[in-house]
C-alpha cells in the first residue's frame, strides 16, 4: 500500500510543475486522495460489501469533487489533475500512466447491466478537461483526447480526438500531408491547421494532387516498359518529349491560389 502511495505522490510531482513536494501532494491533491478513497471501495466491492463501497465512493466525492465508481479499474500511476467534476462510470477501465483534468466523464450510452457500457483507456493516455468519453470501445496507448472533445466511437493508439463530435486526427497521416507539401515545395503550416474550410480545402487538394502526380509518373514508366518490350525500342524513343515521368508540383500556382 506505501509502496503504491509513493508512485502515486512521485507520478504527480513529475507530471505536475505546480507541485513543491511531497507533503503538498499528500495533503493537497484531490486526485490523490479520491484515488486512495476508490481503493477502499474497490477492495469492499470484491468482498461483497457493495453499500459500504459506495457509501466510501460517496464520500470521496463529497471531499473531492471527484466521483469514481467503485466498479471502475485505476492502474498504476494515473494522475487525476484538479479533478473537480470528474465522472468515471462502472465499467470503464483506465491504463497505467494515464492523466486526467478536471470535468472529464467517463460514460455510458447503454442501459443493460452487466454489459460493458464504459470506455476503456490504455497506457498513457492524456483526457482534456470537460471532455466528455462515451461508450464501451477502446482508446488506445499513447491517444489524446482534446478538451470539450465529445468521444463516441474508439480512437486508434496514438491519435488525437477533437471536436464534437470527435474526429480522429491520426498523426503519421498528418506528417505524411506535410512531407508532400514540403516535397511540392508548398507548406500545409502556412495556412492553418485549424477548422477553417479554405484549410481543409487545402489539405485535400495537397493530398489530391500527391495522389494524382504519383499516379501519373507510376502511368508513364508502365507505358515506357511496355512500349520498350513491343517495339524493341529504347525506353526514351516511345515517349514524348513533354510527358511528365517525374513527380513534379507548381507550387508557384499554388501559392497564388491562396494570397
Amino acid at each position: 500500500m506505501l509502496d503504491r502511495l509513493r508512485e502515486d505522490i512521485a507520478c504527480i510531482l513529475e507530471r505536475d510543475p505546480a507541485a513543491r513536494s511531497s507533503w503538498e501532494v499528500l495533503t493537497c491533491y484531490p486526485g490523490l486522495h479520491a484515488l486512495i478513497l476508490h481503493r477502499r471501495a474497490s477492495w469492499c466491492r470484491r468482498h461483497g460489501l457493495h453499500w459500504l463501497a459506495r457509501l466510501i465512493s460517496h464520500t470521496g466525492r463529497f471531499l473531492t469533487g471527484i466521483e469514481l465508481h467503485p466498479g471502475a479499474t485505476i492502474g498504476h500511476r494515473v494522475f487525476i489533475d484538479h479533478g473537480m467534476g470528474v465522472v468515471v462510470g462502472e465499467t470503464a477501465e483506465i491504463g497505467d500512466g494515464c492523466t486526467i483534468y478536471q470535468g472529464v466523464t467517463l460514460g455510458g450510452t447503454a442501459l443493460v447491466k452487466g454489459a460493458k457500457r464504459h470506455p476503456t483507456l490504455g497506457k498513457d493516455v492524456i483526457v482534456g478537461a470537460n471532455s466528455q468519453v462515451l461508450g464501451g470501445f477502446t482508446v488506445g496507448d499513447g491517444a489524446r483526447i482534446g478538451s470539450g472533445a465529445v468521444v463516441v466511437k474508439p480512437v486508434p493508439p496514438g491519435a488525437t480526438a477533437v471536436g464534437n463530435p470527435a474526429r480522429v486526427i491520426q498523426a503519421d497521416t498528418e506528417a505524411a500531408r506535410e512531407a508532400a507539401a514540403a516535397k511540392m515545395g508548398f507548406s500545409a503550416y502556412g495556412v492553418t491547421q485549424g477548422d477553417d474550410p479554405v484549410s481543409q480545402a487545402m489539405k485535400g487538394l495537397i493530398d489530391n494532387a500527391s495522389a494524382h502526380e504519383h499516379q501519373v509518373m507510376l502511368l508513364w514508366q508502365a507505358i515506357e516498359k511496355l512500349s520498350a518490350r513491343t517495339r524493341e525500342l529504347p525506353a526514351g524513343d516511345c515517349v514524348p518529349q513533354d510527358a511528365q515521368t517525374t513527380e513534379v508540383f507548381d507550387a508557384e500556382r499554388m501559392n497564388r491560389l491562396v494570397k
